[in-house]
């Protein structure tokens, strides 16, 4: 498998790929693929990789900046992480989220957050810090993973293509 980002020519795949992934997610609103287009339209999709296999691309991973108490201050949102159907549960999403953490750490951000299962995400180093806040998340499911000891406080917004619904 060969991670690598996303060219113009895997939007089509990457859109099919994310649909097929949430179709029977049981929460969420079905909108994944709609906030990837939001976030490329907005020049917010920081870091879009695509995991492949024999030439076809089987998952995908997108990283877009957040605001902190209303700032930008160098931190991500991971999410949405999509593999196909028939490849999940085999690795695939786990080595895009930790190839996405490593480019982020390399282009110098200072964190990464997201909403997600603290049973899959904990493997990473995901936690809640509650000087992080994301209104109406419960605490465990809002995570954080710092990339140094300067952890910001305050109220979390994700970028607003995360509101697109089609």
């Amino acid at each position: 498998m060969m991670i690598r980002s996303e060219k113009p020519s895997d939007i089509e795949v990457i859109t099919e790929i994310t649909i097929a992934a949430f179709r029977d997610c049981p929460y969420g609103n079905h909108t994944e693929q709609h906030i990837i287009h939001a976030l490329r339209v907005a020049g917010a999709l920081t870091v879009s990789l695509v995991a492949e296999e024999e030439g076809r691309i089987v998952g995908h991973v997108a990283f877009s900046p957040v605001k902190i108490a209303g700032s930008d201050c160098g931190w991500y949102g991971l999410g949405p992480v999509s593999v196909r159907p028939d490849r999940q549960k085999q690795g695939i999403g786990s080595a895009l989220i930790r190839e996405g953490l490593d480019v982020l750490k390399a282009d110098g951000a200072k964190g990464c957050l997201l909403v997600g299962d603290p049973a899959y995400y904990t493997r990473f180093g995901f936690r809640n810090l509650p000087e992080l806040i994301l209104e109406g998340v419960p605490a465990e499911n809002f995570m954080a993973l710092p990339f140094d000891q300067d952890v910001p406080r305050g109220s979390v917004a994700f970028h607003e293509g995360f509101a697109a619904a089609g």
